[in-house]
């Protein structure tokens, strides 16, 4: 048995092969034995792939180890590959002599052909050099599972659970809580549950009886912050956030969305929780959900909708009605592959300007983001704080890689998220008085007066408001009073949110800015050439529009500037354009996250280049 201080698994095959379902048993069971870990789910662009192609490959990813894991890793360590094609895929970014656990039974002409290989790898010495498990899983799980009543099709639908067994043998996973999970999960099926126990059981037993001519490998408990944790993906932590946001501002949580890869997640959540009073309202399309959220904040709910990048763009016009209302709404993107359609369940970063600008007009919003799975529940209480406090919509950035991935997160306590209080009116004026509905505080926050309170009736709608009253107004003037009014409520919200952290020296050769679902990537890269010398530091940003108040001074204190973005150089665009600071850009747009070593390498170039 060796002992490793961190590995890099990768479960791959078809859509139908379970690999998702596989992965998160494998990490949530990780989880429960102390491991810090850090997951990336890949999933096929086309809903019906065509079954043994490169196309149809999906996949999931999980590191985990003994020391602090902030990103699912760059290279896996260990592959599994339930076909041809999830082995050609694959193959190119796998360790070199690591470990390949093969399903050989789909390895005849057909599967190899499928997948384009003109003869067949196992055989070829293709993979000379890599540690390769042989598993027939079809024939085997058909054995193991010889005396239940069951066709043949249905028990070798459980071959992933076979191939489980098989990794919880060599990484020492235990095998109660999968065990628990399926009794739960099938409880109505008895059939399926014992197919399932009988599929892992034998995949364990097949390693344990000494068919691996490998080693197994141990990973100590890792040594992190006292407290109870629970596994969560971004989706789910995003959810959550908005009830807790909604419970901090005594609000009924209201949530108006259209389905939409990969968002969808936080609508099915939320609807879990009606006994919390939340309201989810799946809508006919991107207009009617955003239209309904503003519905609600009108009549004074915590309003929210959920979409991606194409959902954005159809909410445009319905954003610049919220901002003109001066109304609390929460507009969640989850950002993914564009354009158009794009890669619709590949990971990033290229709606920012969609976010601070994709609107007619002069329509300002706040603009913030995630910046990985357990922080979208913070940045969404974050969300509704700003909003409601700022009577103001605000867009919450994040995207697939970080809504699907999954990490340790850390319950807060009960009193962890203080109150957030409303503007509402006092319900005290003077009943002869007109209520003016655009009267504003020293922080420029309109009254928040709901419908059916006597005497505070106003108007309400999409043309230019008069200034103090809230009447129609088109005198040109007054529109430019509204205007910068409404351009100077979003830089005072500069005094409501944190400054700028660094982590590093507040000086040195090289700040690593990054914004987004990036960060668990620089902070790697960051913590790794610190150790090697180098004199960097890193500030992740998650206040966008309006920036933190000190990043000027923050980014003035380093000899360059280096911003890594899951797109072409927007956050750069936006950094010259405020600051008029030069800095260089490292862009990805491959659907996939950057990889520590692409960032320690651009790091190492530019100090070194000094």
């Amino acid at each position: 048995m060796k002992e490793l201080e961190s590995v890099v698994v990768r479960f791959s095959g078809d859509s139908g092969d379970g690999m998702q379902l596989t992965g998160t048993q494998f990490s949530d069971t990780t989880a429960q034995m102390g491991n810090d870990l850090a997951t990336f789910p890949d999933y096929p662009s086309e809903i019906r792939a065509p079954q043994g192609t490169i196309a149809g490959v999906s996949g999931f990813q999980v590191q985990f180890g003994a020391t602090e894991i902030s990103t699912p890793g760059d290279d896996p360590d260990v592959l599994v590959a339930m076909n041809p094609a999830a082995l050609k895929a694959n193959l190119p970014c796998l360790k070199k002599s690591g470990m390949i656990i093969v399903n050989s039974s789909s390895f005849d002409e057909r599967g190899l052909q499928k997948a384009g290989y003109n003869e067949n790898p196992l055989t070829s010495g293709e993979l000379n050099g890599y540690q390769v498990i042989p598993a027939a899983l079809k024939e085997l799980v058909l054995e193991s599972l010889k005396d239940l009543e069951l066709d043949n099709k249905a028990k070798i639908r459980c071959k992933n659970f076979y191939a489980l067994g098989i990794t919880y043998f060599l990484f020492n996973r235990e095998l109660a809580p999968t065990k628990e999970w399926i009794k739960a999960k099938f409880k109505n099926n008895p059939s399926v549950v014992a197919a399932n126990l009988a599929a892992l059981d034998g995949g364990y037993h097949f390693a344990d009886k000494g068919h691996l001519a490998v080693s197994t490998f141990k990973v100590p408990v890792a040594k992190i912050e006292p407290g109870t944790y629970r596994q969560i993906n971004g989706n789910v932590g995003t959810a959550w956030g908005l009830m807790q946001g909604a419970e901090s501002a005594g609000l009924k949580l209201f949530l108006g969305s259209y389905p939409i890869t990969p968002a969808t997640d936080i609508l099915h959540e939320l609807s879990k929780y009606k006994e919390f009073g939340v309201k989810t309202y799946q809508a006919e399309d991107e207009i009617a959900g955003i239209c309904s959220a503003i519905g609600a904040g009108f009549g004074g709910a915590m309003a929210c909708t959920t979409t991606s990048g194409p959902g954005l763009a159809l909410k445009g016009e319905a954003i610049g009605l919220a901002m003109i209302y001066e109304l609390p709404l929460v507009i969640v993107n989850v950002q993914r592959g564009g354009p158009s359609t794009g890669l619709p369940t590949k990971t990033e970063q290229s709606d920012l300007m969609q976010a601070m600008y994709g609107r007619n007009g002069e329509c300002p919003v706040i603009v913030i983001a995630a910046s990985r799975p357990n922080d979208c529940y913070h940045m969404a209480y974050e969300a509704c704080r700003l909003s409601v406090e700022h009577m103001h919509p605000v867009i919450l950035l994040t995207d697939g890689y970080i809504a699907n991935g999954a990490e340790p997160w850390k319950l807060p306590a009960a009193d962890a998220y203080r109150p957030i209080t409303p503007k509402f009116v006092d319900g005290k004026k003077d009943p002869e008085a007109p209520f003016m509905s655009y009267q504003r505080d020293e922080k420029l926050v309109r009254e928040w007066a709901v419908p059916g309170m006597a005497g505070y009736e106003h108007r309400i709608g999409g043309l230019e408001k008069e200034d103090i009253t809230g009447a129609v107004c088109h005198d040109p003037i007054n529109h430019q009073i509204m205007t910068d009014l409404r351009e100077k409520k979003i830089e005072l919200v500069k005094e409501n949110i944190p400054l700028q952290e660094l982590e590093g020296e507040s000086t040195g050769d090289l700040l690593v800015l990054s914004w987004g679902g990036t960060y668990g990537s620089t902070h790697a890269a960051v913590k790794k050439a610190q150790a090697e010398g180098m004199k960097v530091s890193l500030a992740h940003v998650r206040y966008i529009h309006p920036f933190p108040k000190n990043l000027e001074e923050v980014m003035g204190n380093f000899k360059q500037i280096l911003i890594p973005e899951l797109n072409n150089g927007q956050l750069r665009d936006l950094i010259r354009m405020k600051f008029r600071v030069e800095t260089h850009g490292l862009n990805k747009v491959q659907g996939l996250p950057f990889k520590v070593s692409e960032l320690v390498s651009e790091i190492t170039r530019l100090v070194e280049g000094l």
